[in-house]
């Protein structure tokens, strides 16, 4: 209930920010600056969470901001040198747009409340997903197949200390049983609509083939946009890869992304397991 009571929180946040924003960057997030009533995060972990973003040559500015009474940082920075490089690469499903780095952070936590031991994030930009596992002190293995991204998350481990195991292979080629997996829980980084049914379809198949099939979370980063939508697709637009593979949705949880900053409805994130 405590991190569906942040996540409602920070969505509130991003709205009320969003409206007010006059700023001009590529993109921009915040994250507040102490714990709160709203926002009951460990103080070390936001710690972390400010070190990331500080440490992180996306971002070329920070400022402070009270937004509903609650003062936050507020990051602003440009990704679109990382955005084109990214689409370079054949089997990448989606370019460089990451999730806000406290959404993250929820995410993660969701996770590590489901009793998962290990997170892999597929297709991981930055490897801000990854960073917030391993302070939450999951085992995590950050997967990128852009090797100019996977040189920025090494950049950022190298100045946070925090190492997250970047990792530079194609998802799709990579063979998961190096990493002893006991109780995983997977990020596919790809909306179904471009590409990331792909990839979420062949990890589904490399999994199923295993052992870990019974002890394995996959989460889906879906859209509520219509226009983004097949016909008669729910779940974020997952519906029908969750109904073909046996999956059962566990749980689903609204975040604020960089890419839904101006809409308002924001991402859904849909934790599933094998039925």
């Amino acid at each position: 209930m405590m991190l569906e009571k942040i996540a409602k929180s920070l969505v509130m946040l991003k709205q009320e920010f969003a409206q007010s924003y006059v700023g001009h960057s590529h993109i921009q997030e915040l994250i507040p600056v102490s714990s709160s009533a709203y926002f009951p995060i460990n103080e070390k972990h936001l710690e972390f969470l400010h070190n990331f973003a500080a440490k992180n040559p996306i971002y070329h500015n920070v400022y402070e901001e009270k937004i509903l009474g609650i003062l936050c940082k507020v990051y602003e920075g440009d990704i679109n040198e990382y955005w084109l490089n990214s689409i370079k690469h054949g089997s990448s499903c989606q370019p460089f747009y990451p999730t806000w780095i406290l959404s993250a952070y929820i995410a993660a936590s969701i996770a590590k409340n489901f009793d998962c031991k290990e997170l892999v994030d597929i297709g991981s930009g930055d490897g801000r997903i990854a960073y917030c596992a391993k302070i939450l002190d999951l085992e995590a293995t950050s997967i990128e197949i852009d090797d100019v991204l996977v040189e920025l998350q090494n950049t950022i481990l190298s100045v946070t200390k925090v190492d997250f195991n970047p990792t530079c292979v194609d998802a799709i080629e990579f063979d998961y049983s190096l990493l002893n997996l006991t109780r995983p829980v997977f990020f596919i980084g790809g909306l179904p609509q471009m590409g990331g049914d792909v990839l979420a379809t062949n990890i589904i198949e490399k999994i199923a083939a295993t052992n870990l099939k019974n002890n394995t979370c996959i989460v889906f980063a879906g859209t509520h946009s219509k226009r983004q939508l097949s016909d008669n697709q729910s779940e974020g637009g997952w519906s029908s890869l969750i109904d073909k593979h046996g999956l059962n949705v566990i749980k689903t949880v609204t975040l604020p992304t960089i890419w839904t900053f101006d809409q308002l409805v924001d991402t859904p994130y849909i934790y599933t397991e094998f039925t």
